[in-house]
């Protein structure tokens, strides 16, 4: 089975798009967040039987779909806290390659994966019912002044304990983070000569940071921060690779050109401290497409040399008993692709049996100009296949949702200020039938 899902800003779709007996038109003053997080749950509880095109039946009270999320730490987040109104029990895969933001400051000192965006959604997940619970959510999801010194000074205020974001936070609590903090402290005040930047750090990276460190454990840093946030007990966060090692990704264009690093394929920067823009016209366009994405080593004398590091185990796992994989909204290349290329995943994936669905972003970035709807499924296929490195490692698992799709959508000319349709496209048993779900504006 396969779905795609168009999220953004709500539109407005002409009746006659669904005019075939196969289709079926729903109306809803929804958002686009309500409506992504409804349709999730509205296609999990459909019949398998693809002869059956009845109504969807109803989830059963008793046991909430299970989903696994290929995603980056920053689009899907939105998503996040509608999805959690419909079932908890979700697995974020989420890539430790960023090389942006606060997160580079802190592998460039320290070294280890990238875990922004681990902490982002361990923090969407966190438990809001208390006032405590708001107070961690808020010291964990802080952000430090952009000015250097500015930052530092609010810092030594932090990792002090005299801090007002420190105000409400039990005992018990603050003494766990703050013993974290100040080990991470103490991690850069061993390597004062690198002259470690606080500027626009976050507090919750220099927490799990420090974890990390402290246990020597990728793992061991998720369950303590996961724990100390409160995130559902039956949600998992995992990053894809589980190592203590730097991870540095890298692309190469259909024109041959390779190039290194997150940050210089989604968001090249100026290399001073500022927030991350990833609007398409605010930086310049590639000079050609991606055509692949792969690891690069972070190593020795060879910077381009490929390398091939091992999937987390604990992923492959959830991948064969989950209801629904998703391939999250975001940075397709460097957000998405990063999870799909590791040994294992394609393969597991081609033998799951279950939905799967691609929720498109509502507007191109840098990475996508000019990709149409089937050219994002396309990549995405391509990434789960690895079809363009190395031969030995490609596997040649058919890509009927290509197929499909150039066909069905192409006719839609898609225009991303203007049109954002939510598309449900359910394929069993070589049958294909629409449920087009029509958002209005708002």
């Amino acid at each position: 089975m396969a779905c795609v899902m168009w999220g953004g800003h709500p539109p407005r779709l002409s009746s006659t798009s669904a005019s075939s007996s196969t289709h079926r038109t729903y109306i809803s003053s929804f958002t686009a967040f309500n409506l992504n997080s409804i349709a999730l749950n509205h296609i999990i509880s459909m019949k398998a039987d693809a002869n059956d095109v009845s109504t969807p039946m109803p989830v059963a009270e008793s046991r909430q779909p299970s989903m696994l999320v290929f995603s980056g730490g920053t689009a899907f987040n939105g998503v996040v806290e509608e999805l959690k109104k419909v079932t908890t029990r979700v697995a974020h895969v989420l890539p430790v390659s960023d090389d942006g933001g606060s997160t580079a400051e802190i592998v460039r000192v320290l070294g280890g994966p990238a875990v922004g965006d681990i902490r982002s959604r361990c923090l969407r997940l966190s438990d809001e019912s208390t006032s405590e619970a708001l107070a961690v959510r808020r010291l964990l999801g802080h952000r430090l002044s952009l000015d250097p010194l500015q930052a530092k000074a609010e810092w030594y205020e932090i990792v002090e304990g005299e801090h007002v974001l420190w105000n409400g936070v039990s005992r018990p609590y603050r003494e766990t983070i703050r013993a974290f903090l100040v080990y991470f402290q103490n991690q850069i005040l061993r390597r004062a000569s690198e002259n470690f930047c606080f500027g626009n750090g976050s507090i919750g990276n220099f927490f799990f940071a420090g974890a990390r460190i402290f246990f020597q454990s990728l793992d061991a840093a998720v369950f303590l921060f996961s724990r100390v946030s409160h995130i559902p007990t039956d949600s998992l966060v995992l990053p894809v690779i589980c190592t203590n090692d730097r991870l540095t990704l890298g692309c190469e264009l259909w024109n041959g050109t390779v190039i290194r690093g997150q940050n210089e394929i989604s968001h090249p920067t100026s290399g001073a401290v500022e927030p991350i823009n990833k609007v398409v016209s605010s930086v310049p366009a590639l000079p050609a497409r991606i055509k692949r994405i792969f690891y690069m080593s972070s190593e020795g004398t060879n910077l381009l040399h490929e390398v091939f590091p091992a999937v987390n185990d604990s992923v492959l796992e959830q991948l064969k008993q989950v209801d629904c994989i998703v391939y999250a909204m975001g940075s397709l290349y460097t957000s998405i692709c990063p999870s799909l290329v590791l040994h294992g995943v394609g393969e597991t994936i081609s033998m799951t049996p279950c939905l799967k669905v691609l929720l498109l972003n509502c507007s191109h970035d840098r990475e996508t100009t000019n990709m149409t709807a089937s050219d994002f499924v396309t990549a995405i296929c391509d990434a789960l296949n690895r079809k363009h490195g190395d031969p030995l490692k490609c596997l040649n698992n058919p890509v009927r949702e290509s197929h499909l799709l150039q066909a069905q959508m192409e006719y839609l000319k898609w225009n991303p200020e203007k049109t954002v349709t939510l598309f449900i496209l359910i394929c069993q048993k070589k049958r294909v039938h629409w449920f087009i779900h029509v958002m209005l504006d708002v």
